[in-house]
């Protein structure tokens, strides 16, 4: 690994501190590095296209270090769409956290990297709304227990002006964005993460095209249970993915040169976002 010591202090050397660590990540796992820290949010899948076709060489494989709290999930179909034009694998390192959205994006690799630390969330889009950003789950899961009420008849005068200010138009939007996260994610599932998936690990069956789409759309309606998880913002670990949901995900905390690698890069991207109150990055070694 170069031996970088001091941190860097103008954006040239801040560049060239990361490019020299993304390489050092490039090079263990044999693929083109990509760092998307953002929000899923209108103009990531921009830059993340630009940064992407700035290379004139492209190994067949990408890895994409991944950490956002979430966001649109039509930006994130754009995003995936742009990876699997130019790459034949495309694999994710979520050092800390790729929620909602994100998780939707996470579930479009043929491997997914995680350590203990790591969380993926619930499928919850989100959409803008009077410049605030509104989880879905969490506006439908309200309104269906607006209605629940209105049939016995044990609204309350405040909830009834609230079931009455509701917008269904706005409603429709939530049902559209939340259907589409769970179509992308069982599409993705089952044309990627479950590729190689051909024999089951129990009983030896040979895997069809049907018991793919069967465990991917198992994983939907769970990762979209907005009652079993009860946030937005709530972590589903590494061990919960693999016991509860029976997805597999490779542990990187079990390949310490490669662990910190991911950290020594991860951590010091963010603290330059930080220093310089830098909301959203794109990184590779073309694009900074």
């Amino acid at each position: 690994m170069p031996d970088v010591t001091a941190p860097p202090t103008t954006q040239d050397s801040v560049r060239e501190w990361a490019n020299v660590r993304l390489a050092v990540i490039e090079q263990m796992l044999d693929a083109d590095g990509l760092t998307i820290i953002s929000p899923m949010q209108f103009g990531v899948e921009h830059r993340v296209k630009v940064a992407v076709e700035a290379r004139e060489d492209h190994r067949s494989g990408l890895v994409v270090i991944l950490d956002t709290p979430g966001g649109i999930v039509e930006v994130v179909e754009r995003i995936a769409r742009v990876l699997r034009h130019h790459y034949e694998e495309v694999k994710f390192i979520i050092p800390d956290r790729a929620m909602s959205a994100g998780t939707v994006l996470a579930m479009s690799g043929d491997d997914i990297l995680m350590d203990y630390h790591s969380c993926l969330g619930p499928i919850d889009p989100q959409l803008e709304l009077d410049d605030r950003f509104v989880p879905a789950l969490s506006y439908l899961s309200q309104y269906e227990s607006l209605i629940e009420k209105s049939l016995h008849e044990t609204l309350s005068t405040a909830e009834l002006v609230l079931l009455q200010k509701l917008d269904l138009a706005e409603l429709h939007q939530f049902e559209l964005a939340r259907d589409l996260s769970i179509d992308l994610l069982k599409r993705w599932l089952t044309r990627y993460k479950f590729k190689d998936w051909v024999v089951t690990e129990t009983r030896g069956e040979t895997v069809t095209q049907e018991m793919k789409e069967k465990r991917a759309a198992s994983i939907a309606l769970q990762l979209s249970d907005h009652e079993r998880w009860l946030t937005h913002g709530r972590g589903i670990d590494m061990q919960t993915l693999r016991d509860e949901l029976k997805l597999k995900i490779t542990d990187f905390g079990d390949q310490p040169e490669l662990k910190k690698a991911v950290w020594d890069y991860f951590w010091f991207l963010r603290d330059h976002m930080a220093r310089n109150q830098i909301p959203s990055f794109v990184h590779n070694p073309y694009f900074f």
